[in-house]
């Protein structure tokens, strides 16, 4: 045989090969950088409500601290800070409405008497009642 005689045959074109590494490696990336940021997120979250000052917590010391034996400044104490316990429910806003109305004569006047038991009966109960 003759090398001429030998059949060639063409070399093939070059395939192309589909990567898709270079998507995975931006959605991990991404995915990454998400998840990163959330727990970012949450921990400024956390620290930021560690922080906070309860105000419900803190009035609700002030009203339980409140000292009767001066009446007329114990009346606009508990008028004050109960305030912020009446919008808990129907009958938180009932009590306090009772509460004030009886504490009207401390109030008002230049020389007051002392707390009567039933009005102090009655700031007893609406403490007990507060939830904090």
């Amino acid at each position: 045989m003759n090398p001429d005689d030998i059949e060639i045959r063409d070399i093939k074109p070059l395939l192309e090969i589909h990567d898709h590494s270079i998507y995975l490696f931006f959605a991990l990336v991404a995915l990454s950088l998400i998840i990163i940021f959330g727990v970012m997120y949450l921990l400024f979250k956390w620290y930021k409500n560690k922080k906070r000052i309860n105000i419900r917590k803190n009035t609700y010391n002030k009203l339980v601290h409140v000292t009767l034996s001066e009446p007329k400044k114990a009346a606009y104490e508990i008028t004050k800070y109960g305030y912020l316990f009446k919008s808990d429910s129907q009958r938180n806003s009932d009590m306090y409405h009772n509460l004030v109305d009886r504490l009207e004569k401390y109030k008002y006047k230049k020389d007051v008497e002392s707390i009567d038991e039933e009005t102090k009966s009655y700031f007893e109960l609406y403490k007990g009642m507060i939830d904090v």
